[in-house]
């Protein structure tokens, strides 16, 4: 049985070297990324069989995506495109300290992935396993992407497979009111719901402290588990009535992106395995500690590693 099947896109991240701005640079380091993927990846390097679904043009760079994510043991079932039709999605990403700041710069219209349908996709790997995830990303791409997102979370519901959902909002890809609307619609279909707290303040016009809002996201949309992130201030999680605090773990910064789809990867991998929401959230938050250390979007960590900051942190978990 798989544990895991995620889906989305994936793009190709360019970055320049340290210091280099993108308009003077001659040199890029070249990585594969996307929410998804960088969680089945990083669940997979913490022991959980994992398998990405998504579409790609069939293509030496369609190639070096699936290439990348296998090496890290994950499976993948892609539908191909005609290439001279289709393109994959890149990214910039130009690295800055204070005060310039990091600079994103998206290049995905018209992506492989923005025509994708249920039917050129393995959805019975979805109906087989135990979780399937997605991020509210996926729904932003294209209005196909938003009705295959639906579908495969209705499967995953009629199979029993338990869904898990990262808010994921990205003002780049569409407004708070629509994201909302879009958002509220898949609510039903969503077990698990994981969302920065800022975002479920701004996009879902959510008032109050962490704890009221994860209350009131359960209680409005039936959500057995709500997970909010609060940056350097750690993680809140409510599940079954029962309220989690998790604080950030002191980490020194290489590298920030990605660090929000290692948290999602280190919590789903424990609840998979059985764990509770507690130790599950602990395990999520060094999980994301460790990404911060590692450059390009995938964790790429070792459970001994996230065992290790688990064992030197003792037990803070406030319950």
């Amino acid at each position: 049985m798989t544990d895991l099947v995620t889906f989305g896109e994936t793009m190709l991240r360019l970055t320049p070297p340290a210091g280099d701005r993108l308009e003077t640079t001659d040199t890029y380091d070249v990585q594969p990324g996307g929410a998804e993927s960088n969680v089945a990846c990083g669940a997979s390097l913490l022991g959980v069989d994992s398998v990405w679904l998504s579409k790609l043009p069939k293509s030496p760079l369609g190639q070096r995506v699936v290439r990348e994510l296998r090496g890290h043991g994950v499976r993948t079932g892609v539908a191909w495109a005609d290439p001279d039709d289709h393109r994959l999605g890149t990214y910039y990403l130009e690295h800055g300290g204070t005060p310039r700041g990091t600079n994103v710069i998206y290049d995905r219209a018209d992506s492989a992935v923005t025509t994708v349908t249920p039917d050129e996709l393995p959805v019975a790997a979805i109906k087989g396993a135990e979780r399937f995830y997605t991020s509210g990303i996926t729904p932003a791409l294209s209005p196909t992407t938003l009705a295959t997102t639906r579908t495969l979370l209705e499967a995953a519901r009629e199979a029993d497979t338990r869904t898990a959902f990262d808010l994921n909002y990205r003002s780049k890809l569409w407004d708070p009111d629509t994201a909302a609307e879009t958002y509220r619609d898949l609510f039903p279909l969503i077990d698990t719901l994981v969302a920065p707290v800022r975002d479920a303040r701004n996009v879902l016009d959510r008032e109050g402290t962490p704890i009221e809002i994860a209350h009131s996201l359960a209680t409005d949309h039936g959500f057995d588990t709500v997970v909010l992130t609060r940056g350097d201030s750690g993680a809140t999680a409510l599940h079954a009535d029962e309220i989690y605090e998790q604080p950030a773990f002191e980490t020194e910064t290489f590298d920030a992106i990605g660090t929000g789809d290692a948290f999602v990867a280190g919590f789903l991998a424990r609840r998979i395995r059985g764990d509770d929401v507690d130790t599950a959230l602990e395990y999520a938050a060094a999980a994301a500690s460790l990404k911060r250390t590692v450059g390009g979007d995938v964790a790429v960590i070792r459970p001994e590693e996230v065992e290790a900051v688990v064992a030197e942190s003792g037990d803070e978990i406030s319950r």
